[in-house]
């Protein structure tokens, strides 16, 4: 094999050979292709594209590339979610815990957050003593006895992947269709899942600003997962705002605890992980339609069996045995909590998703680099839904900071993301779409 000659091809707008994207994903992993050929190869896809058999060749030699999960062991459906990212998007935190109560095994292998959106593996961080990257052994163990464990992805998992995304990331390729499908669908394949569900968000809070893009990549993902021999469905939800009205790390992971237990529920935050567990039981044949598997996942939220699965998790991944009943206690917390305040009477008419991603980035909660530290307690509550009226001075959030510098420099973020006007807006819906 030519590296040359496979990125000249593609630059040409030429079909690859799977067996050419074999053999470049090999040279990926073992580092007989350079980094520049790599960057030419992932720039000629971006212009170009690749048909659909291309795809499913490039996201089964990357699954290929590493160790492939089975599970012989359980006795029931293995089923996971991905979303595409977001701002408070914490479903992971209640979906994962709400699927097993109902009977299906879902080994979450998630990821940190970068840029504006939020990470569930920081999220799971916040909880001191969780073991987010334990060893395989404790991986199924925790599967097998509790029905699920979210941790992140092992380095044997994918690894052309992770080396190939740190390239994209430098060169402006991270956008193109054909390459996100690989890298999502490669890492999940390679859990070794029966059925998978994918959340795809749209807006300006999503890497996929408009419907028609989001739309393209359902449908990219659908169909190359499908190809690659692992049934798959799609639904494209809103991420015009924050998802959840907390963002940040502790904080969400607190709002998703007082779901759990039913202290709080966001009503947006219910529709879409309602509708994702549905959607993982039909797809795991526990339930015969939508209808049905609704039902019975909020059944598990009402009669306390998914927090109890949720609590059981942390504690058999190292964290407190009493997390659910004293959260408090082992969430850190930031030294300032602080108002924003609404400047004007009105209504809540919209948000810039992404800017309120960044006032968590100023934080400290997020990174703008896989290396950066992140400061798990600060972050944002309170945050209003879309249509909310407000009075001037209605807080239209708090700010977990470490000073108040930070919470001044928030305070003007906030002000220009969050869209004060004189009339409510119509109602959105918060699932747009769906795909397979």
């Amino acid at each position: 094999m030519l590296p040359q000659e496979i990125i000249r091809t593609k630059r040409d707008g030429g079909e690859l050979d799977p067996a050419d994207i074999a053999d470049f994903v090999r040279g990926l992993t073992d580092g007989s292709v350079s980094e520049g050929q790599v960057a030419a190869l992932a720039m000629a896809i971006f212009f170009q594209g690749m048909a659909r058999q291309e795809a499913v060749a490039l996201t089964l030699a990357m699954r290929d590339s590493g160790e492939v999960l089975s599970w012989p062991e359980l006795d029931r459906p293995v089923v996971d979610k991905h979303s595409t990212g977001g701002v408070g998007d914490n479903v992971s935190l209640m979906l994962a815990p709400i699927a097993a109560a109902c009977g299906l095994a879902v080994p979450m292998i998630s990821g940190r957050g970068l840029g504006h959106t939020g990470g569930t593996l920081d999220k799971m961080e916040s909880i001191p003593g969780y073991t987010a990257m334990p060893d395989n052994a404790l991986f199924r163990k925790v599967v097998g006895s509790v029905g699920c464990a979210i941790i992140g992805q092992t380095g044997n998992l994918a690894p052309a992947d992770k080396r190939f995304y740190g390239i994209r990331d430098v060169t402006a390729t991270v956008e193109s269709v054909p390459l996100i499908t690989a890298s999502i669908l490669s890492k999940k394949l390679a859990a070794g899942l029966g059925a998978l569900v994918l959340d795809v968000k749209c807006g300006n809070g999503a890497f996929m600003d408009n419907p028609e893009r989001a739309q393209e990549l359902a449908r990219s993902l659908v169909e190359v997962a499908t190809g690659a021999g692992m049934p798959t469905s799609a639904m494209v939800t809103d991420m015009n705002q924050p998802l959840a009205s907390a963002a940040g790390n502790a904080v969400e992971v607190r709002n998703a605890v007082d779901f759990l237990t039913g202290k709080a529920r966001d009503s947006r935050l219910q529709q879409v992980t309602l509708a994702l567990a549905a959607e993982m039981l039909v797809s795991g044949g526990l339930a015969p339609n939508s209808e049905e598997a609704t039902a019975r996942a909020l059944g598990a939220l009402e009669d306390g069996s998914a927090a109890e699965h949720f609590n059981r998790m942390v504690a058999d991944l190292g964290g407190p045995a009493d997390f659910l009943a004293d959260v408090d206690k082992h969430l850190g917390k930031a030294p300032v909590i602080s108002e924003c305040a609404a400047e004007r009477q009105g209504y809540v008419t919209g948000y810039d998703t992404r800017g309120i991603g960044l006032c968590v980035v100023t934080l400290g909660g997020g990174r703008t680099r896989p290396s950066d530290p992140v400061d798990h307690a600060v972050g944002l509550t309170g945050l209003l839904p879309i249509g909310s009226r407000v009075e001037k001075d209605t807080p239209i959030a708090l700010v977990h900071a470490r000073d108040d510098d930070q919470v001044a420099e928030v305070r003007a973020q906030l002000r220009k993301a969050v869209r004060i006007g004189e009339e409510a807006p119509a109602a959105s819906p918060v699932i747009m779409g769906r795909q397979g």
